[in-house]
């Protein structure tokens, strides 16, 4: 009994398993924030590097048994204000997402060939503002060990099981101790590299970490994204009945 138990210890976790490992225990680490509330300003900056600034609020909570429902509203500018944007993220199958839009008054259900389009103009897919359900994804593969800005990450590569995804593959860099990515490289269809996504100033909120900083590189087009947290509250009192799309137009 003793030889099968060291021979059975001494089987190493193959590279699929221990990819798998990491995002499990990742998504584990995350369980339990209940809702989150936040103020968020977006910066598009184009090819030529001219910005364009927004305000936004944004509302999420947790959901037992399936992926997260986030709402986010633009407050600023006036173009953009009252806009507001529901996902229900799904642990199986594609996500449900509205897109009120007030200049029309109308209530726009985004189909799931346009989840790889762009989310108000910016670097950001509609398909990148869902919650990072470890079933959305498969061949979990661990790369190694690679530091980042410092610190140390587990490299990992997942393939989106959404058949209609922008993406082939993604690459991580995931952070040990926050148990998030300090980036994300987007592969398009055709497995060229599409965008990098840079997570910064991660600050804790009791056992959760959650980036204060959000960039975009389209290394396709050149142009760029930021999101920057201006204030972020979590585990609030939240009226579930505002995830209804039916409450987007109110």
């Amino acid at each position: 009994t003793l030889s099968f138990t060291l021979s059975s210890s001494a089987i190493a976790e193959t590279p699929q398993e221990r990819g798998l490992k990491i995002a499990s225990d990742a998504e584990r680490a995350n369980d339990g924030f209940r809702s989150e509330s936040s103020t968020m300003e977006m910066t598009l900056i184009n090819a030529q590097g001219e910005k364009t600034v927004r305000r936004m609020q944004s509302r999420s909570i947790e959901v037992q048994g399936d992926g997260d429902r986030s709402i986010i509203t633009f407050e600023w500018p006036a173009d953009v204000k009252g806009t507001r944007m529901l996902t229900w993220s799904h642990k199986k199958g594609s996500d449900d997402q509205w897109l009120f839009l007030p200049s029309l008054n109308r209530v726009k259900r985004i189909s799931s060939r346009n989840k790889s389009g762009s989310f108000m103009g910016s670097e950001f897919a509609y398909e990148d503002l869902g919650s990072q359900e470890v079933e959305k994804y498969k061949n979990y593969l661990y790369l190694g060990d690679e530091t980042l800005a410092g610190r140390k990450t587990w490299k990992l590569e997942r393939t989106p099981v959404e058949r209609k995804s922008g993406y082939s593959k993604q690459i991580l860099w995931m952070d040990p101790e926050y148990q998030q990515a300090l980036k994300i490289a987007f592969y398009d269809r055709k497995g060229e590299l599409l965008k990098t996504m840079e997570l910064s100033d991660y600050k804790a909120f009791g056992k959760f970490w959650r980036a204060e900083t959000i960039r975009v590189t389209n290394h396709q087009t050149a142009k760029k994204s930021a999101l920057v947290w201006r204030d972020r509250t979590l585990g609030v009192a939240v009226d579930e009945t505002e995830f209804e799309s039916e409450s987007l137009s109110e």
